[in-house]
């Protein structure tokens, strides 16, 4: 099969040929249609991430059709279509599994990043944490539902029942849960890169109430701010246009350090979390709901070989929705 490795963090990804691999007893193998390309991706890449060994095949957004099944593995059958997301394996017996937290599972195993993901033909995961996918939904536009979609949708619960709701960096992640947030009969307000008219003018277009630069003042006091702006920065600011006991949820694996603030900006009972990985009801529970919205994708497909060329085009900012890679 063909795929896109990455052999020494720092440097491109390059094209090889690798023999199709062969599903451990609990696993399936995936013939794989399409690949979303996540800003994780990215830090893999950088070195940003803890641990990372090399060689891997990145992708973690992977939308395929059962290949063959391993000996142990049920739930699929053969020609399935599954959606394989970054939960990849939990331990199941660690504090945080016997608490219903696998997203903080201490022996943990992540697709694209410890487990080779989906920048290839084949992949081979762990059919326990493989979803089926909406039936309306095509390949393409389906991919970024695992994990776009999956981390927006675990940062919009833990925002709680906030009805005015801040989104810092409109992009793949943002105008996905933007969709869900109109569902439900809340209202969003988007923060862009100053001078990102394009990204502003689709938030916008996606019913935004305001949408400015990530400098700018929006004209209510907010209830929530999620941040998929990996821009540390960006904390004390969000702080600042909370009401009293709002919150905001930093969103991404990776963001640069936070500057100091004023405790002033914090007190209110006002806080700040983060979001780790996700948790398969997640994934039920978002697919579902992305099924009755319906959720509406913006991709932009690229070829399995131009892998390199789709993580630059994220790196600049040059689209609002998500780069798709199609074998």
């Amino acid at each position: 099969m063909r795929a896109m490795i990455l052999e020494e963090v720092g440097s491109p990804l390059n094209e090889v040929d690798l023999p199709i691999p062969e599903p451990d007893p609990h696993q399936i193998r995936v013939r794989v249609a399409a690949c979303g390309v996540c800003r994780t991706d990215l830090h893999l890449l950088d070195g940003e991430l803890p641990d990372i060994r090399t060689p891997v095949i990145p992708g973690h957004e992977i939308v395929g059709y059962v290949d063959k099944i391993g000996q142990a593995a049920t739930g699929f059958s053969l020609g399935d279509r599954v959606g394989i997301p970054w939960l990849g394996h939990t331990c199941g017996t660690c504090r945080y599994c016997n608490l219903g937290l696998e997203n903080l599972c201490d022996e943990p195993g992540f697709t694209g990043y410890t487990l080779n993901g989906g920048y290839a033909e084949y992949t081979c995961a762990d059919a326990r944490y493989c979803f089926p996918l909406p039936e309306d939904i095509d390949d393409l536009h389906a991919a970024p539902l695992l994990c776009a979609g999956l981390i927006g949708y675990r940062s919009l619960k833990a925002a709680g029942d906030a009805q005015k709701i801040g989104i810092f960096g409109y992009g793949g992640a943002a105008h996905i849960v933007a969709q869900v947030i109109r569902f439900q009969g809340r209202e969003f307000y988007a923060f862009t890169r100053k001078g990102d008219q394009a990204a502003q003018d689709a938030a916008r277009r996606q019913g935004a109430i305001w949408a400015g630069a990530s400098d700018e003042s929006p004209p209510d006091l907010l209830d929530a701010a999620i941040l998929f702006a990996p821009v540390g920065s960006l904390v004390p600011f969000a702080l600042k246009t909370l009401r009293k006991g709002g919150h905001v949820v930093c969103g991404g694996i990776h963001m640069s350090d936070i500057p100091g603030f004023p405790y002033a900006d914090l007190w209110g009972e006002r806080r700040i979390s983060s979001i780790a990985n996700l948790t398969r009801q997640d994934g039920v529970e978002f697919l579902e709901l992305a099924g009755q919205v319906p959720v509406e994708t913006d991709v932009h497909p690229y070829p399995l070989r131009e892998a390199n060329a789709a993580l630059e085009a994220l790196r600049r900012g040059a689209f609002t929705g998500a780069a798709v890679l199609v074998p």
